[in-house]
């Protein structure tokens, strides 16, 4: 991983200091001496850093004086430099040593996670809605600069290759709760998916196709989505074409311009709402949501369910209102 320089205004400032130097004992020489730029630069180099071979030498007092001028001034701004850029090295590494460390020991103690391979264009994305919900994730990255950037704005970075069944394992992918293969190659994202559903048969696993011949593949894979952006994206050109009304109220409420959201709601045994019927709940009276679909435990799905659906244990709402409603409705979801 690329490491950035502590410092880097000293190290600025110390090196213009150094510049300054050469061109006044360059000018100074040439003024004094007589001597061409090009010996007057070499005898300057000369006195910095104090090698001194002799061949050319101030012939008379004031060219002797400067010389001691440029000694004391010079050679205290060459060893102010060094001495400046071998610190910041120094630090640098200790601290993404540390850093590295840190970060790992965070990973290893991550659990039902998700883990992002590739953080291009498809996972950046993805990366910001994930820091947006608050949840808890691991970037895995081989671009060096890349995740460099990733690892300043606070978020755990691996840097390694996500085919490999190790990176897989250090990201802790036997611990975590769903895989997203991003990665820009087809090829690539097949050996992530056949990879990691062999170290966790129960994770989800959502794929990035790159060609619609590869949706089957990854599928047979593993993979339990398949984003097929072309596929997609034609289809949302073509809603928003001919039914441009269903396109804004969806971009609205993905887009949260008017506070609205889609969520997940899994019913634990726990729950107060297990056994009762949707009229009975507040779900729509007070919290002012809307249940899309119910898909029961045991694969059936109930579309526009009415308020004689009674809410089983194991259950999975799918929903829609606003923000903090749907937090309201997860915690009643969870618990009495």
């Amino acid at each position: 991983m690329a490491i950035p320089l502590r410092n880097p205004f000293r190290i600025r400032y110390a090196l213009i200091a150094l510049l300054i130097a050469i061109v006044f004992g360059t000018i100074g020489f040439h003024s004094i001496e007589g001597w061409p730029i090009s010996d007057s630069f070499y005898v300057t180099i000369q006195t910095l850093t104090t090698v001194g071979y002799g061949d050319l030498t101030p012939h008379d007092v004031a060219g002797r004086l400067f010389a001691i001028l440029v000694m004391l001034i010079g050679v205290g701004g060459v060893a102010l430099a060094a001495s400046t850029i071998v610190q910041s090295v120094v630090q640098s590494e200790l601290i993404a040593t540390f850093g590295e460390r840190r970060r790992s020991k965070m990973i290893s103690k991550l659990d039902n996670h998700f883990i992002i391979c590739g953080s291009g264009r498809v996972g950046s994305h993805l990366v910001r809605d994930l820091v947006r919900s608050d949840e808890p994730f691991v970037i895995v990255e081989n671009d060096q600069q890349r995740a460099s950037d990733f690892s300043q704005r606070g978020m755990n970075v691996l840097v390694g290759d996500a085919t490999l069944e190790e990176t897989l394992r250090e990201a802790g992918v036997e611990r975590a709760r769903g895989l997203a293969a991003c990665l820009p190659n087809d090829a690539d994202n097949v050996y992530v998916v056949l990879t990691a559903r062999d170290l966790n048969s129960g994770l989800h696993i959502v794929a990035r196709a790159a060609e619609e011949q590869a949706e089957a593949k990854l599928i047979r894979a593993g993979a339990n989505h398949v984003v097929a952006h072309t596929i997609i994206g034609g289809h949302r050109m073509a809603v928003s074409l001919t039914k441009p009304a269903v396109s804004e109220f969806f971009d609205s409420v993905t887009g949260s311009e008017i506070g609205l959201g889609f969520e997940q709601v899994e019913i634990k045994a726990e729950s107060s709402l297990v056994g009762r019927q949707l009229r009975e709940t507040p779900i729509r009276a007070e919290l002012d949501i809307v249940i899309v679909s119910i898909r029961r435990a045991n694969g059936d799905t109930l579309f526009n369910p009415t308020g004689d659906t009674r809410i089983e244990n194991g259950d999975t709402l799918i929903a829609i209102g606003q923000i903090e409603s749907l937090e309201r409705l997860n915690e009643q979801a969870a618990s009495h």
